[in-house]
């Protein structure tokens, strides 16, 4: 075979650090904006970002020319770093130093979208720290 071909679709999750309510109203379209041109950035092309609060949720295409590990280090170092630079509200917004990354089939990649799409109606009825102690 002459040629290569790659799609695993990742679920990424991770919090802020102490779980700190940061992704207010007025930043979170433009944090998981910014967030989803990175991951491109990388050829790791998003199919959904979005998130609540203290967390985000990315879903991508994990590209066959970078490790999972280098995509998150790019991802919460860039977007921690631009985040401190949105307002004095965020001048002390770090990440977790941990995340979860989980392969999709593409079988449930339609799920995990609606799954991350509604995370504001999710968190009314569960908190972060219950939705990761039942994984």
């Amino acid at each position: 075979m002459s040629q290569s071909l790659a799609k695993i679709y990742t679920h990424i999750i991770f919090g802020t650090k102490n779980h700190a309510n940061l992704i207010d109203d007025n930043i979170d379209e433009k944090l998981f904006s910014y967030l989803g041109g990175i991951c491109r950035d990388m050829e790791c092309n998003p199919v959904i970002v979005g998130g609540y609060k203290n967390h985000v949720h990315i879903l991508s295409l994990l590209s066959k020319k970078i490790s999972a590990v280098d995509l998150l280090e790019e991802v919460k170092k860039s977007s921690s770093k631009w985040m401190k630079t949105q307002g004095e509200q965020y001048a002390d917004f770090y990440w977790q130093r941990g995340y979860g990354i989980f392969s999709v089939s593409p079988t449930h990649v339609d799920a995990i979208t609606e799954y991350i799409k509604n995370q504001k109606e999710h968190h009314k009825k569960r908190t972060f720290r219950k939705s990761i102690s039942d994984s």
